[in-house]
Formats: C-alpha cells, sequence, structure tokens
C-alpha cells in the first residue's frame, strides 16, 4: 500500500472520521495517486466514509461531468466496489444532447467493468435526489441513445443484468472534488454494499 493509500485509511478509520479532512487530502493528490488511495478502501473503510460524509458536501449532477465537459462526451469515473471479486470498475457518465452543463436534469451512463460481456454494461440515468443533496444512479431506467463507442443499450430486468443491476438505485455522496461514495438498494431495501468513485478530468 503506498503512502497515499495508507493516509487515507487512517484518516477514514479515526475514531472520528473528520470528513473535511479526508476532502482536503484527496483534493491535494493527483489523479493517479487519488484513484491508488481510494481503491485501497475495503468494505468496512467505504461503510464508514459513507456515514462520515453524510450532509457534508453536497454532490450534483454538474460535479459528475463538469460544466467545461461537451454533451454527450464520456467522463470516466475510477471506481472500487464491495464485492468479494472483481471490485475495480468504472461508472462513465454523460450529458445528454441539449442539457443544460450547469444544470442538467439528469445524466447517462452505464458501467464498465470485467463481467459485462455476461451482466450486460448496466446502463443507468442519474438524477438529483429527491430533498438530499445527493445523486441517484437508477438502473430501474436506461437512456434512450448512448455515445459513439459505448455498448449497446439492454435493460436490466432481463437474463443476468437482473440479478445485478435489477431494480437497483445508488445513492452517492460527495467526498471531494473527485470522489463521491455510494450505497446501493434494491426494490428499496439497503443491500448493505458500497462504492468508490473518482472522476477523471
Amino acid at each position: 500500500m503506498t503512502g497515499a493509500a495508507q493516509e487515507l485509511v487512517a484518516r477514514v478509520t479515526d475514531p472520528t472520521p473528520d470528513p473535511s479532512r479526508i476532502g482536503a487530502y484527496l483534493d491535494g493528490l493527483a489523479h493517479e495517486e487519488r484513484v491508488e488511495a481510494v481503491r485501497s478502501l475495503g468494505r468496512a473503510e467505504q461503510r464508514r466514509l459513507y456515514a462520515a460524509v453524510d450532509g457534508f458536501r453536497p454532490v450534483a449532477l454538474e460535479d459528475l461531468v463538469p460544466p467545461s465537459v461537451a454533451d454527450f462526451t464520456p467522463v470516466r469515473h475510477h471506481g472500487r466496489n464491495t464485492l468479494p471479486a472483481f471490485t475495480h470498475f468504472e461508472k462513465r457518465f454523460c450529458r445528454p444532447r441539449g442539457a443544460d452543463p450547469r444544470k442538467p436534469e439528469s445524466l447517462y451512463g452505464f458501467n464498465f467493468q470485467a463481467l459485462s460481456p455476461l451482466t450486460g454494461p448496466g446502463y443507468f440515468v442519474a438524477v438529483p435526489s429527491p430533498g438530499r443533496p445527493e445523486v441517484w444512479v437508477d438502473y430501474r431506467r436506461v437512456p434512450p441513445e448512448h455515445p459513439e463507442g459505448w455498448p449497446e443499450i439492454r435493460p436490466n430486468e432481463r437474463g443476468l443484468s437482473r440479478f445485478v443491476y435489477g431494480f437497483m438505485v445508488d445513492t452517492l455522496r460527495g467526498v471531494s472534488e473527485h470522489v463521491s461514495i455510494g450505497s446501493a438498494a434494491r426494490n428499496g431495501r439497503d443491500l448493505g454494499s458500497w462504492f468508490v468513485l473518482c472522476r477523471q478530468d
């Protein structure tokens, strides 16, 4: 584990984790260090971080796809989940055509990971969370179109996709300028599963 990863883990596992110290530390890292650091967080650390940042830093759609990025241009978010295997993945987002870059109503996206040929791409529509400064990643909805180079859009309620993405909504909370932490729920029930994301500029 590198020094950046060790420091992040130490801040997250502090008896009283301070989200402002965690966010400031991540903001000071270079992209490669930041990705390596967030991908060092295991299940226990991600659970603690998700709780620690509750209400700390609002996250909006424009944080996931900055206004400076053109419509339909993919933005990569490097992640780690708390599944037993294939823990490294990416969520890739884009802003729909013609959307307000400073206040889009939704984003389109999918999951890029090693098992995609079996599980499907896991398409979703991201929207603001009602009444909370968070973002919902809603797998119950799929985009009507996608950027060139993305896989074919498939619904999440068919085949193996049903067991991985079906009826799911992830909730994203802000950690730092580039980093967010998510929790998964199916049919409104918390699954006790988390993931951390780091945006690539």
